[in-house]
């Protein structure tokens, strides 16, 4: 039996596993294509705060697989939510179009130059960062700004299949600096997991991710499924020393679609 047929509803992450900066992954459209065909439940989830749903769908489009913003769900969106549920009512930031989008649709005022205070201090992806924006950032928690992180990738996984620096590495410099641990919404938490899987309708969960620190620890964490695919950071050799092991692994998305090995590959 498939993996396609034993699960109700797939947890797709996005780079590097459908698409690497705007290249898509070889196969990735045909994939989600045959899910769909099966009458499986799709969402897709993703720790990059850097689009809103709608560019994430649109970006999807481009590659060849169709997508509703309804089915997209991103750590900009939990980070928003978090915030709202805390009655934060300013924050300065750290990343791009997808978290502020988010923070304004939730009522909170996001600040730029710099302002003598703020409620919070949110960190994500931002390809703008510059030395201004860390000592803002780095001054305002000295003042008393709460530190939360969109998530905590240090590395992006880029088109050609180097790593770039991601959130995670942006968020070191402020966290140095200051020596103030930031509170991580993204993935591994269970907040993106547990969304998207409502968003996906409920049911038995399949997580599909490139990432044994954040995709397959996470869905470990809540006792989930996880297929571990080769086309983004983590390599076989990876899983020899991490703590969390995979349901399963293949090599890309075509392993959705066969018998799947008794157990996650060794490295070789």
């Amino acid at each position: 039996m498939s993996l396609v047929e034993r699960y109700d509803c797939f947890l797709l992450d996005l780079d590097g596993v459908l698409y690497r900066g705007d290249r898509p992954v070889e196969g990735a459209s045909e994939a989600v294509a045959r899910l769909r065909a099966a009458g499986r439940r799709i969402a897709f989830l993703t720790n990059n705060s850097s689009r809103t749903p709608d560019q994430v769908a649109d970006a999807l489009g481009r590659i060849g697989v169709p997508a509703s913003p309804a089915e997209v769900v991103t750590s900009a969106l939990a980070t928003a939510d978090l915030l709202s549920s805390r009655g934060v009512k300013s924050a300065f930031v750290i990343g791009e179009d997808g978290v502020r989008s988010a923070l304004a649709e939730a009522g909170i005022d996001t600040l730029d130059g710099e302002p003598p205070r703020a409620d919070a201090v949110v960190v994500g992806w931002d390809r703008g960062v510059d030395y201004a924006k860390l000592r803002t950032a780095s001054i305002l928690v000295q003042r008393g700004a709460t530190l939360i992180a969109t998530n905590a990738d240090v590395s992006f996984p880029a088109p050609d299949g180097l790593r770039w620096p991601g959130a995670g590495a942006i968020l070191l410099v402020v966290t140095a600096t200051t020596g103030v641990e930031a509170e991580v919404v993204g993935k591994p938490g269970a907040a993106l997991f547990e969304a998207a899987r409502r968003r996906a309708g409920g049911g038995r969960p399949l997580v599909v991710g490139d990432r044994v620190d954040t995709d397959v620890a996470g869905a470990a964490a809540l006792g989930w499924d996880s297929l571990l695919v080769l086309t983004g950071i983590s390599r076989p050799a990876d899983l020899d020393r991490s703590d969390v092991r995979p349901t399963y692994v293949a090599r890309d998305l075509s392993g959705l679609f066969e018998e799947p090995e008794p157990g996650p590959l060794a490295s070789d």
